[in-house]
């Protein structure tokens, strides 16, 4: 299960690598910097700068707030896929306690 990070400490990650990014040769030793000093691994802050970019709009992709809709929507199927057996099977249930050849 994955533990649940600050969301101040990712957006402050995300930040640091886009105002720092020209002052390293490439993206990844920017990313690499960061992570150290914020002590986070490389590839989460990679992971959270791809991710920022996506909810900007600058790269294709799902962004957080369709995820986060789409993890709702599966959770709510889920229980209504629930209700509806609890239901079936009661009226099961009820349907033979009122069937008169069963007295």
């Amino acid at each position: 299960m994955p533990k649940k990070i600050d969301p101040q400490l990712r957006a402050r990650c995300v930040r640091l690598v886009r105002e720092h990014a020209q002052e390293y040769p490439t993206l990844t030793a920017a990313t690499a910097a960061v992570a150290r000093q914020e002590g986070v691994s490389r590839e989460s802050v990679r992971r959270w700068l791809a991710q920022a970019e996506v909810d900007d709009g600058s790269r294709p992709g799902t962004t957080t707030e369709e995820s986060a809709e789409v993890k709702r929507l599966k959770a709510e199927v889920k229980r209504l896929r629930e209700d509806n057996e609890i239901l079936r099977r009661a009226s099961i249930f009820f349907a033979g306690e009122l069937d008169p050849r069963n007295r």
